[in-house]
């Protein structure tokens, strides 16, 4: 009996990126390399100063002033990541998997408003432009791609879902019975006038907020009230608990897996150890990790494309 295949099956080996692409590749979505680091600072402080033109241009004694200016600076941004996304879809094998993938929606919406600015006439029986300027602060997602503690605490956040899902579904029963148990015990002539209202309160309660819109006037519904309190404490804890656990076991689990920025031209993920054959999710045949383009100093944020 012949021996259990290893490789991963596969239809017809598509041709792997090689020449330009295969470089743009390497600087744009890889992180290990000189040239994909630079890459990377670059692009940062270029978002950081797009977001504060946008903020400044916001202050209305700023604007008259520079308004000129900040015009000039916005189609400046503008034109840099439009080379930049258009960049990612040449370099890229499926152009179409990068443009639908979050981040490639988060670099559409990130020079989007600017383009149709020009289309938007600034009349007050349609929507005014300043409008769409707001749509451009979206460009601060787009650093979450390249700093590695944005995906280290997006991934905890998504392995204790399900924990923080049962503990939220807990803590809704729970500001549903308070609630209806304080409109029985204060009544409509103290503020409590229906069921909806009641479990507000007991919302803003517990998450020690306290409004004070509404408060109880009885002694039994002082009493509820001080122990819905005192348990709030305990509540706020315990989703942060549930993610510092998370973190903690996947920086456990880093230490001991030497792992990379290096990307499958595939399905565009990463983290691929550098002796990798294979893709850990698509089964794809990686390219040759190239261990002399490594930078000499720290490690490179992780990048998810």
């Amino acid at each position: 009996m012949a021996p259990p295949d290893s490789n991963p099956p596969s239809s017809v080996p598509e041709k792997p990126l090689e020449g330009w692409r295969l470089r743009w590749y390497t600087v744009i979505f890889e992180a290990d390399t000189r040239a994909g680091r630079l890459f990377d600072q670059a692009l940062i402080g270029v978002i950081l100063l797009s977001i504060a033109v946008v903020m400044a241009d916001s202050v209305e004694s700023v604007h008259r002033l520079h308004g000129r200016a900040f015009a000039v600076f916005e189609w400046i941004f503008t034109l840099l990541f439009t080379f930049e996304y258009i960049a990612r879809l040449l370099s890229v094998r499926k152009p179409w998997r990068y443009a639908t993938s979050f981040f490639g929606i988060i670099d559409l919406i990130a020079l989007l408003p600017t383009y149709l600015a020009l289309f938007v006439p600034e009349l007050h029986a349609l929507i005014d432009v300043r409008v769409l300027r707001l749509l451009r602060v979206f460009r601060i997602f787009k650093l979450t791609a390249y700093v590695a503690e944005y995906q280290s605490l997006g991934q905890a956040l998504a392995a204790s879902r399900r924990k923080i899902m049962v503990f939220l579904s807990a803590v809704l029963m729970m500001v549903l019975v308070m609630g209806t148990v304080m409109y029985v015990v204060e009544g409509r002539g103290n503020g409590f006038t229906s069921i909806p209202t009641s479990v507000y309160w007991a919302i803003s309660t517990v998450t020690t907020v306290g409004f004070g819109d509404i408060t109880p006037k009885t002694d039994l519904g002082r009493l509820v009230s001080s122990f819905m309190m005192l348990l709030g404490w305990g509540i706020l804890a315990v989703p942060t608990g549930i993610v510092s656990a998370e973190m903690a076991a996947q920086r456990r689990m880093q230490l001991t897996q030497a792992t990379t920025t290096r990307t499958c031209h595939e399905c565009l993920t990463e983290g691929h150890a550098p002796d990798a054959t294979y893709c850990l999710h698509c089964g794809a045949r990686l390219p040759v990790y190239q261990q002399h383009e490594l930078a000499p100093d720290a490690p490179a944020p992780g990048r998810a494309s």
